[in-house]
């Protein structure tokens, strides 16, 4: 998987590839609830960020992207629910992990950065 670095396009990329991957996973109730979670979760990092973007003010910007890393971080845990599960997708699993964890990341950095200009 190529690295976007354009944030709002890597979240969506994000968010999109999470949907192939509960569209791909057997329908077991489990990976039906699981998924819907990560859905929710996964589309929730990109629309906060979007939304940080356009801030009412510093307050605003901080706490939606608090909002964005808390989503990326339980696309992290969903995540490794349907990995475990789903041994025919470990792999693709596993990518995704990744890509929340580094958005998790991301977003924590632009946090801190953001918090320290004060």
């Amino acid at each position: 998987m190529n690295k976007v670095y354009d944030l709002e396009k890597r979240s969506y990329l994000f968010a999109k590839d999470c949907r192939f991957l509960v569209k791909a996973l057997p329908k077991s109730l489990s990976n039906i609830e699981d998924g819907r979670q990560l859905i929710r979760s996964s589309g929730s990092v990109g629309a906060n960020y979007i939304e940080a973007n356009e801030k009412l003010g510093d307050k605003d910007l901080v706490m939606r992207l608090k909002i964005a890393r808390k989503e990326a971080k339980e696309s992290e845990y969903w995540l490794r629910l349907l990995k475990e599960l789903n041994t025919n997708h470990k792999e693709r699993t596993k990518e995704l992990i990744s890509e929340a964890f580094e958005l998790k990341n991301i977003l924590s950095s632009i946090i801190n950065k953001t918090s320290n200009k004060k």
